[in-house]
């Protein structure tokens, strides 16, 4: 019997187009400032569909290699394209007499609060799989830009029986939920995890995303620093296409190695 032999698929049409104009870019075939030929034109240039013309132009701009302006078409983005124009800034910020505060967001819509079983990588970053938890869920938005963004706070009940507090008014604003868990005596850390995957369709239709962009996941697990305990998730969802997440870096002391 004949051993059998590995075959690599092609990618997709829409890809190879795409692969092929970045490469075009990159030799100076197109300069910076430089209309692509129209979708019409890709189809009769490669042989292709209107359909498949359509997705490699939404490639290249994923890419960052170029912007499509209405009554203009596709323009060649100067080398290195741009960062997406939204810029989400995950900051903490703490005052001298101890008071927390983040950066302002606008809600798109009134927050909705339901009781819930972890399960996901929130569970995973908790330690809590399949215990229950109280779910906030907000739609943010940045009105200069019009990103949409989905906010989730996931209290485990387990939080909320030791800081009842927390169960009272779950809606709050995060910073409140951090001093109520501040004024209960826990020193706080925090941690974020950043994912990407692409969207469900339900996501899409919720942030507005038009076409293939990857959706960046963030999550911020609120820890009790002195025993390494996990207390609350934040989970940010925000398409990478429009969004960018800023975090400012404190350096901390590495973990000391024990000699033998």
């Amino acid at each position: 019997m004949a051993a059998r032999e590995h075959i690599e698929r092609a990618p997709a049409m829409y890809l190879q187009v795409a692969q092929r104009i970045a490469d075009d870019i990159e030799r100076g075939r197109y300069r910076p400032g430089d209309l692509l030929p129209s979708e019409a034109e890709m189809v009769t240039m490669y042989g292709i569909g209107k359909h498949t013309a359509r997705s490699a132009v939404a490639e290249l701009r994923h890419m960052g290699l170029v912007e499509s302006r209405q009554g203009k078409g596709s323009i060649v983005l100067s080398s290195g394209g741009v960062l997406p124009a939204t810029s989400v800034d995950r900051s903490i910020y703490r005052t001298s007499k101890g008071s927390w505060s983040l950066p302002d967001v606008a809600q798109a819509e009134t927050p909705a609060i339901s009781r819930t079983s972890l399960d996901g990588p929130p569970a995973m970053l908790l330690g809590q799989q399949d215990q229950a938890a109280i779910s906030v869920d907000r739609m943010i938005h940045d009105p200069a830009t019009g990103a949409r963004m989905a906010h989730r706070m996931l209290i485990p009940m387990a939080t909320a029986a030791e800081v009842p507090t927390l169960a009272d008014q779950p809606d709050t604003a995060v910073s409140d939920l951090y001093q109520q868990l501040a004024d209960a005596g826990l020193s706080l850390s925090f941690t974020e995890h950043v994912t990407a995957r692409t969207p469900y369709p339900d996501e899409r239709t919720a942030l507005g995303i038009s076409d293939a962009s990857p959706l960046l996941i963030t999550y911020r697990i609120t820890a009790d620093a002195d025993e390494d305990r996990p207390l609350l998730c934040e989970e940010l969802k925000a398409s990478a296409a429009t969004c960018q997440l800023t975090f400012p870096v404190t350096p901390v002391k590495p973990v000391s190695k024990r000699t033998t």
